[in-house]
């Protein structure tokens, strides 16, 4: 424990479907969620509160509130182009803040799937 406020890198937990979801996924798509969870828990605020609060996330990615009518509940975190969303919240706590993921859905396609290029 700390004396004060704890900052970056934050604490991540997956509830247990969100994290079979994200083991049968395909292993480049795991890659993605991977980088939209570094991106989040090293975030400086896991709300990405205010205007331009997530115009640091690399392209593809992006976050909004769940529910517009509840400014501090869950958050979405877009990412593979918005493909794919992680579904979080973030306590806040002095002494352990914590980032959970509640849930994780992807639909794409396989690299093999990918349409035909037009010719």
């Amino acid at each position: 424990m700390t004396d004060g406020f704890m900052g970056p890198p934050w604490q991540m937990d997956w509830r247990l479907d969100a994290l079979a979801v994200l083991e049968a996924l395909p292993a480049h798509v795991r890659d993605r969620v991977y980088a939209a969870r570094a991106e989040l828990v090293t975030a400086k605020d896991p709300y990405f509160r205010g205007v331009e609060a997530d115009a640091d996330l690399p392209d593809g990615m992006w976050v909004q509130p769940v529910r517009s009518s509840e400014p501090h509940g869950a958050r979405a975190l877009f990412f593979d182009d918005g493909c794919g969303w992680l579904k979080y919240t973030f306590v806040p706590r002095s002494e352990d803040p914590q980032i959970t993921a509640e849930q994780l859905f992807w639909q794409g396609f396989e690299q093999d799937e990918a349409p035909p290029a037009e010719e």
